[in-house]
């Protein structure tokens, strides 16, 4: 590893890396794959909009159930496309090197990458939920929303997407093909859509169950309106993002002390 010279400070290697994200267009592919969701989520058909203004319907817990699971299909895959094309960057060109050259080791390169996603995928997230609360007004909803729900519903998304965003950062870093990266979201993608279905104790040992278990909303039979609210487990939850913290920093002090 080159010689380094002047240290950045964390903000200054932040700044940088969105200086990245506009020269990789990393705001439209997060457009594009909102949007996506948004559409997949949002209450469009005729049958759907039939009971947005029936309360023994429980309108809005199904559409939170229904927006869970679009967000377990598209939110692994989100992450791991803007992690795989924000670090592949590194690989190309010796990126870790001239990094290094700038007084950013690898380590905290990767710190300050997922400090700018978070910069990115957090506001994305929100205006989603926002959107689609809105849309579903807009197409004739009458039931009062549950506030509580959604909010910690969407609170618990983000601290989830974030997770996986530094995991996939550590993965993109280690291998040079981001066709593993992007793979790995995609195959973790269905995993976590199967987790609606699966025991409960299955999703809290896969990494991926938690894009289910962070859901305040279950199905309890097979009519619509059929669905009860439970508080999910946080205490899980918490500790899956304690253990994502620990690790993430841990892995990437390590990564400061060897070379690239």
């Amino acid at each position: 590893m080159p010689a380094a010279g002047p240290r950045l400070s964390f903000v200054a290697s932040v700044r940088l890396e969105l200086a990245k994200m506009r020269r990789l267009r990393t705001m439209p592919v997060v457009v594009v794959l909102v949007l996506t969701a948004l559409l997949f989520a949002a209450p469009l058909s005729e049958s759907s909009r039939a009971g947005l203004t029936d309360a023994s319907t429980h309108p809005w817990e199904v559409l939170l159930l229904q927006y869970a699971i679009i967000n377990a299909l598209f939110s692994p895959i989100l992450v791991a496309v803007l992690a795989s094309r924000h670090t592949d960057i590194e690989h190309e060109g010796s990126g870790w090197y001239l990094a290094a050259g700038a007084g950013l080791t690898p380590g905290r390169l990767c710190r300050a990458k997922l400090a700018a996603l978070a910069l990115v995928e957090v506001p994305a997230l929100l205006v989603q939920t926002a959107a689609l609360l809105a849309l579903t007004g807009l197409l004739g909803a009458t039931v009062p929303l549950p506030w509580g729900a959604w909010a910690g519903y969407t609170v618990l998304l983000i601290g989830v997407a974030l997770a996986f965003t530094a995991l996939h950062i550590l993965l993109a870093a280690a291998v040079d093909n981001q066709i593993v990266c992007v793979g790995i979201g995609l195959l973790g993608a269905f995993i976590a859509m199967y987790m609606f279905l699966a025991p409960q104790w299955v999703a809290r040992i896969l990494p991926w169950g938690y894009w289910a278990m962070i859901c305040p909303v279950v199905q309890t039979g097979r009519t619509l309106g059929a669905i009860d609210t439970i508080v999910p487990p946080l205490d899980w939850i918490a500790g899956f993002g304690a253990l994502v913290t620990v690790g993430f920093a841990l892995a990437t002090a390590r990564l400061d002390r060897i070379e690239r």
